[in-house]
């Protein structure tokens, strides 16, 4: 199957194709993340104390060198390398969801709590219709302003509908990783829904799953094959 992408807002599905005309539909354009902690004007940023020196290493005992011979023997063979080229080779299955009509500051805390940095935001038919930054929601200065703590409560109160990124573009399992990170550069979202074509949510796919599959041990080859056209 070729490489297919969505697009779905709260009216449903707006595009169906390849990535290359993603940047077509109108609604989706490259997403300029706010900086969730930056420097406030005229503070300084101090440098970090020089770390202390490591004291010199000292060769190990020889029953120390024999016992760790003996644990290598004994580990596992190593498992076999495999290419990774899809979606569903790196993607998170049941990613965790938000509903557009759950409060902000609830959704925000959720996301804290679980530790990610973004959620499909998931009618009560199961279809998604939006994006939720958690990266949104956070002050933009260190030492925000009293105006800005007002703005920040303000925003904390309202829907999930009304901070959400929508339309937002979703991914089918079987497109490449290739693809995948193409769209990812191009509209500067953190992640994409995986999503079959009614827009039910399968999972979600992010730049850290992609990272994660690079750093693993043993490492995994990506995009082994011909390139996609």
């Amino acid at each position: 199957m070729a490489d297919t992408f969505f697009v779905f807002g709260p009216m449903g599905q707006i595009y169906r194709g390849g990535a290359e005309r993603l940047s077509e539909v109108l609604p989706v354009q490259p997403v300029q993340r706010p900086q969730a902690v930056r420097r406030a004007e005229g503070v300084p940023l101090h440098a970090p104390p020089a770390p202390k020196p490591l004291p010199a290493a000292t060769a190990p005992p020889r029953w120390q060198e024999a016992v760790r011979a003996y644990v290598q023997t004994e580990q596992p063979a190593p498992a076999e390398r495999r290419p990774l080229t899809q979606v569903r080779d790196v993607m998170t299955p049941h990613a965790i969801s938000v509903h557009p009509d759950e409060r902000a500051n609830d959704a925000w805390q959720m996301l804290a709590e679980r530790q990610v940095a973004q959620a499909p935001v998931v009618d009560a038919q199961g279809r998604v219709v939006g994006l939720l930054l958690r990266a949104d929601l956070a002050p933009e200065k260190l030492l925000p302003a009293a105006d800005d703590v007002q703005k920040a409560i303000a925003l904390a109160r309202r829907p999930v509908s009304e901070v959400m990124v929508s339309p937002v573009p979703t991914v089918s399992a079987d497109t490449s990783l290739r693809r995948v990170a193409q769209v990812l550069l191009q509209t500067g979202l953190p992640g994409l829904p995986v999503t079959d074509a009614q827009g039910t949510l399968q999972g979600f796919i992010s730049r850290t799953d992609i990272l994660r599959a690079v750093a693993a041990d043993p490492p995994l080859d990506l995009w082994v094959g011909p390139t996609p056209a």
